[in-house]
């Protein structure tokens, strides 16, 4: 029986993969409250694409998802905290505003690029502002693996993958020499 690549996992579930237009442009931004239905639709089917794709592979880190990854051009993403129970942040027009200079590498996987994980460098902490359905512009602050995970959705947005963040010299390697799958990502305290 031949193994499917979790590559191909991803597109049997929606999941646009590396060297689609769609994730090397950036997503068109909502003009909110007046396109609130369109994101509201946005938001419905990212939603669905993370409880699909969580009901075939566990994610021990959280996971996220841009609409870009699904086909959509347009500025939203998800993201799944690991926490169980926790509700998904949602992020639209997301842009960051402060980032912390101190920073850790860790290894990060793509949903568009399933079959490798890359070592990325990223802050710490980050300020994030999004809009609301509402056309309000709120703030929050996200955290070690939660700044990771919203960082790395907000690259997607901009039409970048993970592997524009590398450090020079740095590749992916094959998801079967990473060996940190179903554990949360570490920070020293």
């Amino acid at each position: 029986m031949t193994q499917v690549r979790p590559s191909e996992q991803m597109r049997g579930l929606g999941v646009v993969q590396r060297g689609a237009p769609v994730l090397a442009e950036p997503a068109r931004a909502f003009d909110l409250p007046a396109e609130r239905q369109a994101a509201e639709q946005v938001i419905e089917q990212l939603l669905s694409a993370i409880d699909r794709i969580g009901q075939v592979h566990p994610f021990a880190k959280g996971m996220g998802i841009a609409a870009p990854q699904i086909a959509i051009g347009r500025a939203a993403a998800v993201v799944q905290p690991p926490a169980p129970g926790t509700p998904p942040i949602v992020l639209l027009n997301p842009r960051i505003t402060d980032r912390s200079d101190e920073t850790d590498q860790q290894y990060e996987g793509c949903l568009s690029f399933f079959d490798v994980r890359g070592l990325v460098p990223r802050p710490l902490r980050i300020t994030v502002e999004t809009t609301t359905l509402e056309g309000r512009v709120e703030t929050a602050v996200y955290e070690r693996g939660l700044a990771r995970l919203v960082h790395h959705e907000i690259d997607h947005l901009g039409g970048l993958l993970y592997t524009a963040q590398m450090r020079a010299g740095v590749t992916p390697i094959p998801v079967e020499e990473y060996r940190q799958t179903g554990r949360a990502w570490t920070y020293d305290q």
